[in-house]
């Protein structure tokens, strides 16, 4: 099967008439969308080095004084709640546990902010000692990466032997109050997809709200290729031998996730057996894109805005604001970087590829999941 692979700029977009300056306030785009979910990457930083993200010896980091301050980010959340509707937040990496300040960033923005929803997400290393503390701080919820309840599998992903601080950090984060805990996992072909069903068990009897996630071409080796890739299709399928999913009525309401409610699977009794068990999430940007419903606003750990994950296009934030700007001319900024966003990330719905997407040259860990 075809890869996705690095290629020149593509052409954007054709605008439609109305200026810009014409459009309400807030972070709209030309296509009627409004980002009001705003994803922070506090860092590039990580300390595992998953197979789907980055290569085993790791990436060039940024330098140290190109990352964005504690009092820049705090700034920039301000100015995204206050001037342009932002209504949740959710802070990324890279892996958030390393950054030194990160109880400062936190509770700086739960000052500002009393009933803004922080969430966090994690690959849960170090979390066992830092959850409760976090939950101080002013953290509302927290997702945690867990792609394999086995050892060895967990090593062969990440390339590091931390399986067990991992399920302590997710035991700590249900103590600490960061429930329910979600728990997010990625399917590799021939080594964890086999899994789905387990880690599915796992989860519905621990409490947490399992989400899988289709592996997205942003690895910094640029190796991502769709044989590789579990779609949502597969995954629903690995999970109906014990289990049968039924479309979860609440309303997604922009949400990455397509949740489903759990019911066991008993064939000799038609099929289903008792109550819904609880909910499980996949999240098909691939296969199944919701570009059409996308409210999320990305801004990298070192001050980039980029209105796409898949987005080539960066704006330069952290400089305009370290020469001196005004909260109005740094929200002009961020109201014009979205309104370049693109329809759509430029793949065709099963997930090949079409001569109009280039992969990012970031990776996962250098824009913020």
């Amino acid at each position: 099967m075809p890869s996705i692979r690095p290629g020149p700029e593509r052409e954007p977009d054709a605008v439609p008439p109305l200026p810009r300056r014409e459009a309400p306030d807030g972070l709209w785009d030309r296509y009627g969308r409004r980002a009001t979910d705003m994803r922070l990457s506090l860092t590039d930083r990580c300390s595992l080095r998953c197979t789907y993200c980055m290569p085993a010896k790791g990436l060039e980091w940024m330098a140290k004084q190109a990352v964005m301050t504690a009092e820049e980010i705090i700034r920039t959340v301000r100015l995204g709640v206050r001037e342009l509707g932002i209504r949740e937040l959710r802070l990324t990496g890279g892996e958030p546990l390393v950054r030194a300040d990160l109880f400062d960033v936190i509770s700086g923005i739960r000052a500002n902010h009393p009933h803004l929803p922080i969430a966090m997400t994690t690959n849960g290393v170090g979390l066992q000692t830092r959850a409760a503390p976090l939950k101080a701080a002013g953290l509302t919820r927290i997702n945690i990466s867990l792609d394999s309840l086995h050892e060895e599998t967990f090593k062969r992903l990440t390339r590091r032997p931390f399986l067990t601080q991992v399920l302590a950090g997710v035991d700590a984060a249900r103590d600490a109050g960061l429930g329910p805990v979600k728990l997010n996992a990625v399917l590799m072909r021939g080594i964890n997809d086999a899994e789905a069903p387990e880690l599915l068990r796992w989860s519905l009897q621990q409490g947490h709200e399992l989400r899988f996630i289709e592996q997205m071409p942003l690895d910094a080796d640029h190796g991502w290729s769709r044989w590789d890739m579990i779609t949502a299709a597969e995954i629903r399928e690995l999970l109906s031998t014990e289990y049968v999913l039924t479309t979860d009525p609440g309303h997604r309401d922009g949400a990455p996730a397509e949740r489903f409610q759990v019911r066991r699977r008993d064939s000799s009794r038609g099929g289903i057996t008792g109550p819904a068990l609880g909910t499980v999430g996949i999240i098909a940007s691939v296969t199944e894109p919701f570009c059409g419903d996308c409210r999320r606003t990305r801004i990298t750990a070192d001050g980039k805005i980029m209105s796409c994950l898949f987005s080539r296009q960066e704006i330069d934030f952290v400089s305009l604001m370290r020469q001196g700007a005004t909260d109005r001319e740094l929200a002009e900024r961020w109201q014009d970087a979205m309104w370049a966003k693109p329809r759509a990330h430029g793949m065709d719905h099963t997930g090949l590829g079409t001569e109009d997407f280039v992969q990012p040259d970031r990776s996962m860990s250098a824009i913020g999941g």
